[in-house]
């Protein structure tokens, strides 16, 4: 597949000034949201993380306003995806106090969770960050991202392609033979799904948002260190030097938020075997973008988190 981008790929030397422009990312205070936090600062935009720890927000935004200066404009609202309740209290402070979204970015994810845990709402733990979480902040904010005829980037994994291939409507905790690669495969797949189905129904409706899906590749970004087993921990050390840096997997997400021209319906990240290398289009497995289970999770996650689109 050609690179449209050229044999460097997407790079953010193609930006230019983002000065007026806010960039809301969840999951921003290290790893690739940290990094596409110092890009967009680089080029003058405000960035609003959602994180769940203010300790380490704390010490990300010192950071960056060491690396920035002190009139950075970097802030943090505390969300914690994994309940429900938490996500609505920070959607409503994002609604009270930032006034336009250029580009809210679902960055933030747990993987290779060892054991079978469950939220507070009941979901199993990876759906419930990696999805559900994600679902109902898009809900809350769409109306401001609109406002902005701004975009949702969806950070997809390559994960998805592995495990069921398919959402597993029967039994979506995986409590009758849980895998943590599995259920990780599982949240992965749905936040893709979620993010072209929203595509497709914010077409329909003619509105002014758009939505791009993208993934980091094989980056070294702390995503496993504090949720897998033993095992898979110590097989991801083993293969970290195959993997590039945390900047680099995080240009994918900031292209997919400011590159002009991109296409609906398709999937971008680095494309050498689809872990690292130049950044551009990627294959995209058809039952991603399956339209009936797209509905039938549209549907059931409407219900499980209580917020219904107008889409």
């Amino acid at each position: 597949m050609e690179n449209r981008f050229g044999p460097k790929g997407w790079t953010p030397e193609r930006l230019g000034s983002l000065a007026g422009k806010t960039y809301v990312i969840t999951g921003a205070n290290g790893g690739a949201g940290f990094e596409a936090s110092r890009v967009f600062l680089s080029k003058g935009a405000r960035v609003v993380m959602m994180n769940r720890s203010a300790e380490k927000s704390v010490g990300a935004i010192d950071a960056l306003k060491q690396e920035f200066g002190p009139d950075a404009e970097v802030s943090f609202i505390r969300m914690d995806l994994a309940v429900l309740e938490s996500v609505r209290e920070a959607a409503a402070e994002i609604r009270s106090t930032v006034p336009q979204i250029d580009a809210l970015i679902c960055n933030a994810a747990i993987a290779q969770v060892a054991t079978q845990q469950l939220t507070v709402d009941g979901f199993e733990s990876q759906l419930s960050v990696n999805y559900f979480g994600h679902f109902l902040l898009c809900g809350l904010l769409y109306e401001r991202v609109e406002q902005s005829k701004g975009r949702i980037v969806v950070v997809g994994s390559n994960g998805y392609k592995m495990g069921d291939k398919r959402i597993r409507f029967e039994d979506l905790n995986y409590g009758k033979d849980y895998s943590a690669w599995n259920a990780y495969a599982q949240s992965k797949l749905a936040q893709m799904i979620f993010g072209y189905e929203l595509q497709r129904r914010g077409q329909a409706a003619g509105k002014a948002v758009q939505v791009h899906v993208c993934h980091p590749g094989a980056s070294r970004t702390g995503l496993i260190r504090d949720t897998a087993s033993l095992t898979t921990r110590v097989l991801a050390t083993l293969l970290s030097p195959l993997a590039q840096s945390a900047e680099r997997g995080s240009w994918p997400e900031v292209m997919c938020a400011t590159e002009e021209g991109l296409e609906p319906a398709k999937y971008y990240g680095p494309t050498k075997f689809e872990m690292v290398g130049p950044v551009g289009e990627c294959a995209l497995e058809a039952f991603a973008l399956d339209r009936e289970q797209a509905a039938k999770l549209w549907a059931l996650s409407e219900e499980k988190t209580g917020w219904n689109w107008s889409l």
